[in-house]
């Protein structure tokens, strides 16, 4: 039997680019913004562009945040990507201090804007950079990448975790050194989208619903 994986609608997710990912990988997914779906689902995917404040009150709204926390309890497979990623954390410095989701401890930071080597720097960063190992990709959906391989990022905030157990990759920018995935029990995350990533991006798709 097929399992049911859901692309959660919060209306601040990069759903189409997703939705066609799995579809390329033989996912059959579905987006939904319904809380009973999300319930139901066997492997939840959370996306998201924009803002971390804005985010939480759309998830709220859709009284998504107790689902979305239950099923992360519950062991099934849950995937961030981009905003998805940083809104698992404890709390956003992002336009002030916005509480986050709490299912990684850790808080979310903006980038310099100016750095000793590099002078001003672009923030946000729309840029290809390399994801570097930090622990061993082998049994996470990193896996049959190389280290050092290139992905593609859109952010102005990076992650903070407050054990860096749960980091899977870092990344180097503006003189900074950040977690741009992780890996937390059945929780796994990307800063970086996947799905813009090329062929190798996909091949994290790929990994990720084959370990359901």
């Amino acid at each position: 039997m097929s399992k049911k994986v859901v692309i959660i609608d919060y209306q601040l997710g990069n759903l189409f680019s997703v939705y066609q990912a799995c579809l390329n990988e033989g996912i059959e997914a579905k987006t939904s913004s319904e809380k009973k779906t999300v319930e139901e689902a066997d492997a939840l995917i959370l996306p998201g562009v924009g803002a971390f404040g804005d985010a939480m009150l759309s998830l709220k709204k859709y009284d998504l945040i107790e689902p979305i926390r239950d099923f992360a309890a519950s062991g099934r497979p849950l995937f961030g990507i981009c905003l998805g990623l940083q809104l698992l954390f404890s709390e956003s410095e992002e336009f002030g201090s916005f509480k986050g989701l709490d299912l990684v401890k850790g808080t979310v930071k903006k980038f310099p804007t100016s750095s000793k080597n590099r002078g001003k720097v672009l923030v946000p960063q729309i840029a290809w950079n390399q994801i570097q190992e930090k622990k061993s990709w082998k049994t996470s959906p990193l896996q049959n990448l190389k280290n050092g391989e290139f992905m593609y990022f859109v952010h102005s905030y990076y992650v903070c975790p407050d054990t860096t157990a749960e980091i899977l990759s870092q990344t180097s920018y503006a003189d900074v050194t950040y977690c741009s995935s992780i890996s937390k029990n059945n929780i796994f995350a990307t800063q970086f989208h996947p799905e813009k990533s090329a062929k190798e991006g996909l091949k994290i798709y790929k990994n990720w619903i084959e370990k359901i």
